[in-house]
């Protein structure tokens, strides 16, 4: 998810700072365009993007891992800037610190896209029209990063769980 978001972020204009834990992860996210690149399992997150944007923290965070890495994001957000939570890769659901919200006017949306879609088909049909046209231009592509037969269908789960896998994950019949 964090190659696409770098991907469709670079399609519409931004400038991207990747953030990973890994410097494999860190080149694919180069790879797919992002302009800065973080490594948060060696330096602060939040002094790394202070630096990377003079001190005035991201417009907007798209944070898949949860966990404590969320504070960190709360803390590298900007000014009227929006923390996205996609999901919690990290194992646990952490909490939001409300006075970082009111310091900074930041928001902080959660963006469950199974329910969005099913309450909104028209806005998602959009949505995809959008995205098969990045598609169409070249400017996105899906990243397969590993294939696995069907009877190795445990260890692609385990790549998965363990936030090894670097682009998506294919099982095949």
């Amino acid at each position: 998810m964090g190659l696409a978001a770098v991907e469709l972020g670079k399609a519409m204009g931004a400038r991207v700072i990747a953030a990973a834990s890994s410097e494999d992860k860190l080149e694919a996210a180069r790879a797919c365009g992002a302009d800065e690149l973080i490594n948060y399992g060696q330096s602060s997150l939040k002094e790394q993007m202070k630096a990377l944007t003079d001190g005035k923290g991201a417009d907007v965070i798209y944070d898949p891992v949860g966990g404590d890495l969320f504070d960190d994001c709360m803390r590298s957000v900007g000014w009227y800037g929006r923390v996205l939570v996609i999901g919690f890769a990290a194992g646990d659901i952490p909490r939001l610190p409300t006075n970082l919200v009111l310091l900074k006017s930041c928001q902080v949306v959660g963006v469950f896209y199974g329910a969005w879609a099913a309450r909104d088909p028209g806005e998602n049909n959009i949505n995809f029209r959008e995205i098969l046209d990045f598609y169409a231009q070249g400017k996105v592509a899906p990243r397969i990063g590993a294939k696995y037969p069907l009877a190795s269908y445990a260890q692609a789960m385990r790549d998965l769980m363990e936030r090894r896998a670097i682009g998506k994950v294919v099982v095949t019949v």
